[in-house]
C-alpha cells in the first residue's frame, strides 16, 4: 500500500494531466451529434470528487497553476452563465431573497463572533474570517477581508481550509437533502445560495438539482456576494486598519452585464438566442472543470492545519444558517 501511494505521488503530475485531458475530451464529445450520452457522466459532483481523490491520494500537482486557473475560470464561467438568464426574472428572484440575505449576513457575523470567540476561544482573526466566509461567499469574502484585517497567512489558510472542506461536503449532500425534502427548484436555489459558502459550490449544487434552481441560486448568491464591499469597509472601520486595498469582485458586475445583453439584445432574435445558449453551455462545461481544479487544490496539510476548533465553528455556523434558511423558506 505504501509503495502504491509513493508511486501515485511520484507520478502525480502525469496523472493530473491525464485526468484533465479525459474530462475535457468527454465534455467536448457533447458537441458531436450522437455522443452526448457518452459525456453525461461528467457532472460537477464527479469533477469535484475526482479532484479531491487526486489531491488526497497523489498530493498536489501544479498548485500555483491550479489556484490561479480555478480563480479566473470560475469568474469567466459565472459571467458566461449570465448569457443564459433573463434579468427581469433574475431581479424578481433576487428581490425575494434580499430581506433574508440582509438578516442572515448580519446574524451570521454576530453568531460567529459568539461561537468562535466566546465559546471555542478561536483566535480573533481566524474566527472573523470563518464568519465572513460563511456569511457571504466563502473564499472570495476571506480573500477580500483578509488583507483589510491584516490576517497572517496561517490564519488565512485555516479559514480557507475550513470553508473549503464544508464546501466540498455541501456540493454532494445538498442536492440529496433537497430531493429528500421534495423541495421545488426555486426553494432549493434559495436554500443553496444562502446556506452554501462558495459561489462555485452554489452553482454546482444548483446545476445538479435543475435549471431553475441554478438560475435562482446564481442570482441570489451573486447578489449576496456584493456584501463583500460593505463588509470590507466595515472591517476596516472596526479594526481600524487604514490604507489597505479592498478587493472588489468585478466579475459580478460583468455577470449582470451579460444578463442585460442576453435579455435585451441576444434574446430578441432566434440567432441571438442560439448564441446566448452556446455561451451558456460552454460556461457550464468550464465550471465543471473549475470544480476539478478546486478539488485538486486540497491537501493533507490543509486538513491538518484546520484543527478541530475552527472546524467546529464552521460546522456550527453552517448548521445554523442551513436550518434557519429552511425555516424561512417553509414558514415565510
Amino acid at each position: 500500500m505504501a509503495s502504491l501511494t509513493e508511486s501515485l505521488q511520484r507520478n502525480n503530475k502525469t496523472i493530473y494531466v491525464a485526468l484533465l485531458i479525459v474530462l475535457c475530451v468527454f465534455m467536448l464529445l457533447d458537441y458531436i451529434p450522437g455522443c452526448s450520452a457518452v459525456s453525461s457522466w461528467v457532472t460537477p459532483p464527479v469533477a469535484l470528487f475526482l479532484g479531491l481523490a487526486f489531491a488526497l491520494l497523489c498530493g498536489q500537482a501544479h498548485p500555483k497553476f491550479n489556484k490561479k486557473l480555478s480563480k479566473y475560470l470560475l469568474q469567466y464561467s459565472v459571467v458566461g452563465l449570465g448569457f443564459g438568464m433573463n434579468i427581469q426574472a433574475a431581479l424578481a428572484s433576487g428581490k425575494e431573497g434580499m430581506e433574508f440575505t440582509i438578516i442572515s449576513v448580519v446574524g451570521t457575523m454576530l453568531i460567529g463572533w459568539f461561537v468562535g470567540r466566546k465559546l471555542l476561544k478561536v483566535d480573533r482573526d481566524t474566527s472573523y474570517l470563518i464568519s465572513s466566509g460563511t456569511a457571504i461567499c466563502g473564499g472570495s469574502a476571506i480573500a477580500a477581508v483578509g488583507p483589510v484585517l491584516k490576517a497572517k497567512d496561517s490564519e488565512m489558510s485555516v479559514a480557507l481550509g475550513t470553508i473549503f472542506i464544508l464546501n466540498a461536503i455541501a456540493l454532494f449532500i445538498f442536492p440529496v437533502i433537497g430531493h429528500a425534502l421534495n423541495m421545488s427548484q426555486h426553494e432549493f436555489g434559495t436554500w443553496a445560495a444562502i446556506a452554501i459558502h462558495d459561489t462555485s459550490s452554489v452553482v454546482g449544487a444548483g446545476q445538479a438539482y435543475g435549471e431553475e434552481a441554478l438560475q435562482v441560486a446564481t442570482t441570489i448568491k451573486l447578489t449576496r456576494a456584493l456584501w463583500i464591499i460593505p463588509l470590507a469597509f466595515a472591517t476596516s472601520f472596526i479594526f481600524k486598519s487604514k490604507g489597505q486595498k479592498i478587493s472588489i469582485p468585478w466579475f459580478i458586475f460583468f455577470f449582470v452585464l451579460a444578463m442585460v445583453v442576453n435579455t435585451y439584445l441576444l434574446g430578441t432574435t432566434e440567432t441571438g438566442i442560439q448564441i446566448g445558449n452556446a455561451i451558456n453551455g460552454f460556461a457550464r462545461k468550464t465550471l465543471t472543470i473549475t470544480l476539478f481544479f478546486i478539488g485538486a487544490s486540497l491537501s493533507r496539510d490543509v486538513l491538518k492545519a484546520v484543527g478541530i476548533k475552527p472546524l467546529v465553528q464552521g460546522i456550527v455556523l453552517w448548521i445554523i444558517i442551513s436550518c434557519s434558511t429552511l425555516a424561512y423558506i417553509y414558514w415565510f
